[in-house]
């Protein structure tokens, strides 16, 4: 999952990018309006934390002006403004969700994956599709009830796959969701990332089809070989 950073104070900024690191996200820094406008124009990401006191033009009106455009990226307010009065401003204007500076790391990554669940109409933080579950708030993952070991990678581009399922997920978004401003990922490391997940996930019965063309989709769960009912 990629997140977009709207601040321009570094210090914090640089916290917000390696703390939401370390969660798991590929995260990019925007320090202002204008150039947070831009990169969404051009590039994909799944939700954006936007600060309101930003230069030239300021968090409210450049959120006010994503949803005049029809944009429907995640957006959650972090800002220093937290008075009631503030929080429904932001609201108001299409803020999904908006918290107050000082703020608890864990919180803001539990409020970004609830989003990032309710964009694509998911009430759990466990993911599931036939043995495989992967729990998006421990960030551990099961097959058949058995601990998988992932890559952050490989992690990335399942949670991609699974949220999207039965749909197809076309390989500029797998690329987009890994590699960062500071990250050089290619097609082809996707294409290797992808066939290590499916080594790791064919003897649980989980399929990802390459739709050709076009990118990748997890199939339906099948039965596992040796696991059908008897005869």
């Amino acid at each position: 999952m990629r997140l977009l950073v709207v601040e321009d104070d570094g210090l914090v900024a640089a916290g917000l990018k390696q703390g939401l690191t370390r969660a798991g996200y590929t995260v990019d820094v925007a320090g202002s309006a204008e150039a947070a406008e831009a990169s969404v124009k051009n590039e994909s990401f799944d939700l954006a934390v936007v600060d309101i006191g930003l230069p030239g033009s300021d968090g409210l009106t450049l959120i006010r002006r994503w949803r005049s455009e029809g944009r429907a990226l995640p957006v959650l307010v972090l800002s220093a403004r937290s008075s009631m009065e503030d929080t429904i401003s932001g609201l108001d204007v299409g803020a999904d969700d908006y918290l107050g500076k000082p703020f608890r790391l864990p919180e803001l990554a539990a409020r970004i994956r609830a989003l990032i669940r309710r964009a694509h109409a998911v009430a759990e933080t466990v993911l599931r599709h036939g043995a495989l579950q992967l729990d998006t708030a421990t960030h551990s993952a099961t097959l058949a009830g058995a601990p998988l070991e992932l890559t952050p990678r490989e992690w990335a581009i399942l949670e991609i796959l699974m949220l999207a399922s039965p749909n197809v997920v076309s390989k500029d978004r797998l690329v987009q969701g890994l590699a960062g401003w500071d990250k050089d990922i290619t097609p082809n490391a996707v294409e290797v990332h992808v066939s290590r997940l499916r080594a790791k996930l064919g003897i649980g019965g989980i399929e990802i089809r390459t739709v050709r063309g076009i990118g990748y989709r997890l199939d339906a769960p099948v039965e596992p070989a040796g696991r059908g009912a008897a005869a």
